[in-house]
């Protein structure tokens, strides 16, 4: 049995799930109910610089840091706030926003178009000095 591609996974999530466009995102950086999560490689990071305020959460914790009953659970995630997921090109956020989802984690979304769109649309970006 040949298995499922990963485009169709992503696909099936992003239709599933809550997209925050960039432009939106922008209108709400500075409410502090609405967080930005980075998912990325921290050498991503690194490379590409990342968006102002974002919080990082490395995308093989999350499940761990969302789970209040986990050793490794973070508060922000239980705060209530809206937490908005990113990666490069929202491949990887959409993926991990429907997982969240599937272990009732409601106030999830992720950015429309990943980093790179964040990046496309001249949005502010803090390179590593």
């Amino acid at each position: 049995m040949p298995i499922k591609p990963v485009k169709e996974m992503v696909a099936a999530a992003t239709a599933e799930i809550e997209n925050i466009s960039v432009a939106d995102a922008q209108a709400r950086m500075n409410d502090d109910d609405f967080v930005m999560v980075d998912i990325r490689d921290p050498r991503e990071l690194d490379r590409e610089g990342r968006i102002p305020g974002a919080m990082h959460a490395p995308r093989g914790m999350l499940e761990f840091w969302v789970d209040t009953a986990s050793p490794y659970h973070k508060e922000i995630f239980a705060s209530g706030k809206k937490l908005v997921f990113f990666c490069a090109s929202a491949w990887r956020s959409a993926l991990s926003v429907k997982t969240l989802q599937d272990m009732g984690l409601e106030n999830a979304a992720q950015l429309e178009g990943g980093f790179g769109a964040w990046k496309k649309a001249d949005a502010p970006i803090e390179k590593k000095d």
